[in-house]
């Protein structure tokens, strides 16, 4: 992250994880913000929310096991699932460990499925979450396997040199999205694809995308007491805005005329940086609607 902010890493499950938490904000009862990067990605995507909400909130982001800067030891032999329960228990060893017991948990495409387990386990801890580009629910056999051979095929075929060659990033500026990313955005994707663990980036592919795994999310979603709120891009070629609404369908709050569903305008499936203004205040209006709705209950 920006500014004061240093990188730091904490041992969990035999992995240094790398996380950033930016200083706590005047108003002691605001919740700290969790933030879970997708797939192939790092916690660096959420940099530009981070500068639009850390006045306000304290933003913690860090690196899944087997990605970013969170990367096993060379040689290393130790054998821990990949599965959304098994980060999801990463991220509950992370919160104890920072003393974090007031969190809303933000995860992106994968990371919004690892944020709803992780509400799942650390109902204490975890007081919302809102999942962004991340859907699901409904498998389609032929579908899920040709998203399957396709990430495996592109998981085994990186050679280091890779991230040397700079129109690559000209393709990562482009892909899943609307408009093209500034280029610093195409270079980050680029190396995080190149650098990601190909043991964490395989078994995190093909064991969070079983049948049993994807019908397993919306009861997650049905038996979660915590609001549960959901941000789709109107145009993501990945995460469909019908897979975002059918899974937020099954919360309470998507009773109230969907309410928990949102549909960010000219957006692909990086919406955090193809959009940050708009989900930024999406993020405020959440916790704004929720923070209100606390005290009227109280």
């Amino acid at each position: 992250m920006n500014g004061s902010t240093a990188q730091k890493a904490i041992e969990i499950a035999g992995v240094y994880h790398t996380y950033e938490l930016t200083p706590p904000p005047s108003n002691p009862s605001a919740p700290v913000l969790v933030f879970i990067h997708g797939w192939l990605l790092s916690r660096q995507y959420w940099q530009p929310l981070v500068d639009r909400l850390a006045a306000d909130y304290q933003c913690l982001t860090y690196d899944l096991r087997g990605f970013g800067d969170s990367q096993p030891s060379e040689g290393s032999t130790a054998e821990r699932a990949y599965t959304l329960a098994a980060y999801a228990e990463d991220l509950s060893y992370l919160l104890e460990a920072l003393g974090i017991d007031n969190a809303w948990s933000i995860g992106h495409s994968l990371g919004g499925s690892i944020a709803l387990w992780g509400a799942k386990l650390c109902r204490d801890r975890i007081k919302g979450v809102i999942g962004i580009n991340a859907g699901g629910g409904i498998y389609i056999k032929e579908d899920f396997e040709r998203f399957r051979s396709i990430g495996c095929q592109l998981v085994k075929l990186r050679p280091r040199w890779l991230g040397y060659l700079s129109l690559l990033e000209l393709l990562f500026e482009r892909a899943m999205v609307v408009r093209p990313l500034e280029r610093c955005w195409g270079r980050q994707r680029l190396n995080d694809f190149v650098r990601a663990d190909a043991r964490a980036a395989l078994g995190s592919l093909l064991e969070t995308t079983t049948e049993a795994e994807v019908h397993l999310l919306p009861q997650v979603v049905a038996h979660l007491d915590c609001p549960v709120y959901f941000l789709a891009g109107d145009r993501d070629p990945i995460v469909e805005s019908k897979y975002v609404f059918h899974l937020a369908s099954f919360h309470r709050l998507f009773q109230h005329c969907g309410a928990n569903a949102i549909e960010i305008p000219e957006c692909g499936h990086l919406a955090m940086l193809e959009q940050p203004d708009l989900v930024a205040n999406s993020i405020r209006s959440i916790l704004s609607a929720s923070n209100s709705s606390l005290d009227t209950e109280q």
